[in-house]
């Protein structure tokens, strides 16, 4: 790839991974579609995340181009793998070559798929945020590792950029549905108080008196009938309720 255009695809990927601050976000399309950047970008055969929770996967993704591959790479690492040690350390695993990995008997089951596949070279790099580990992104390569480059490589850089957006991504999403979700109680516990204060009002005015004994009213009626209190407003907006048994209960209330 040319190295303005790669730039631009990154500057592109960066911009979509940190895009999550919407309605109807979806982690199970995301992630694949950032992994399909990676592959991109990577000039990778697949790439996949594994989200993690105390050691244990609790959910894949794998781009779209050799999907299934990814997944049962991602699969065969519930015994130990490349994302399960960038997970566990907080740190890349830089490209290692397979059949290296597989002749010092590290990672048997995973390197084995991963022959089978055609696979010459793995890396992960870990998917945080901060100090939060939420599991780590794993890129598969037909080529073989280059020896030891500074840092593992730019490649390896790139993951990491790509998964510090993608982690970023999910924690503003996290945010942002904990916010609309606040945002929503709180606007249903404003309009609940305008609609019992309403209903205060009503009955004050319709029965002469003053508003706090209309409330008193309305507060035992609902607790006697067990019926929330804002359903109980609604009833005399709407005048629906029963106003003689709401006056019973102001007069019990007084006695």
């Amino acid at each position: 790839m040319h190295q303005v255009t790669r730039e631009i695809r990154l500057a592109e990927a960066l911009v979509e991974s940190a895009d999550t601050l919407i309605d109807g976000f979806d982690a199970a399309h995301y992630l694949p579609r950032v992994a399909d950047h990676c592959v991109e970008l990577l000039a990778a055969r697949a790439a996949g995340f594994m989200l993690i929770d105390k050691t244990e996967a609790v959910s894949l993704a794998a781009s779209g181009a050799q999907r299934e591959l990814a997944l049962d790479l991602l699969e065969a690492q519930h015994g130990g793998g490349p994302c399960l040690d960038s997970y566990s350390s907080g740190r890349p695993v830089k490209p290692v070559s397979i059949r290296a990995a597989r002749a010092a008997g590290r990672w048997p089951e995973f390197t084995e798929r991963a022959l089978a596949h055609d696979i010459e070279t793995t890396f992960a790099v870990p998917l945080r945020r901060h100090e939060r580990l939420l599991g780590a992104l794993n890129v598969f390569l037909t080529t073989l590792p280059v020896d030891d480059p500074p840092g593992g490589g730019i490649d390896l850089r790139l993951a990491q950029l790509i998964a510090d957006c993608a982690a970023l991504g999910l924690q503003n999403h996290t945010t942002y549905v904990r916010c609309r979700t606040l945002s929503g109680q709180l606007q249903q516990a404003l309009s609940s108080r305008v609609r019992i204060e309403q209903a205060k009002g009503m009955l004050a005015e319709r029965w002469n008196t003053v508003a706090d004994h209309a409330f008193v009213a309305l507060r035992q009626y609902a607790r006697r009938r067990r019926l929330p209190l804002d359903r109980v407003a609604q009833a005399v907006i709407d005048r629906v309720a029963d106003d003689a048994e709401l006056r019973r209960e102001a007069k019990r209330a007084q006695d």
